[in-house]
């Protein structure tokens, strides 16, 4: 074989090897290849907004696990997610997960509060207590039309008073 051969043989090895490591990291992000050193816990929302497959889980702003799976309840409309936390972090069975925005143009997470209870979560139980993500553009939307004082029952149903 002449000395081109042989480099582009080397170069093919090398970009193979590359997009392997490449492979691996993504499934490792994504939270498929969940192991030995996470447990899995559920989650149901109204809303996921920006939340995905491998998104970060976090308590008090220090990563914990992933988002190891979604998918919608056909029947409540709802989000199930399926959480990955690292196994030497335990959450209070009372603890509270929210979908938080990392920034205006940024993704979401979910945030753990924990609660203060003595029985921790183990693999396949469930957080009860969470709360979606909100729509900003509908907040904005509806702050800057609802008291702009063009509907005449809007003024007086605002009054507290009433006809006093």
């Amino acid at each position: 074989m002449s000395r081109a051969g042989v480099f582009e043989t080397l170069v093919g090895a090398v970009v193979i090897a590359v997009a392997a490591a490449f492979l691996a990291y993504a499934y490792g992000v994504s939270g498929k290849g969940v192991g030995r050193d996470h447990y899995r816990v559920g989650a149901v929302f109204g809303r996921v907004d920006g939340v995905t497959v491998g998104s970060e889980v976090r308590i008090a702003g220090v990563k914990v696990g992933t988002v190891a799976g979604n998918s919608l309840d056909p029947k409540t409309y709802e989000a199930n997610v399926e959480l990955a936390i690292d196994r030497n972090v335990s959450i209070p069975q009372d603890s509270i997960a929210k979908v938080a925005s990392d920034g205006i143009l940024g993704g979401a997470h979910i945030a753990i509060e924990p609660g203060a209870a003595e029985e921790m979560l183990v693999e396949g139980d469930k957080i009860v207590i969470t709360q979606g993500s909100v729509d900003l553009l509908s907040l904005a939307v509806q702050a800057f039309t609802s008291g702009n004082g063009n509907n005449k029952d809007e003024a007086v149903s605002a009054d507290p008073l009433g006809d006093m």
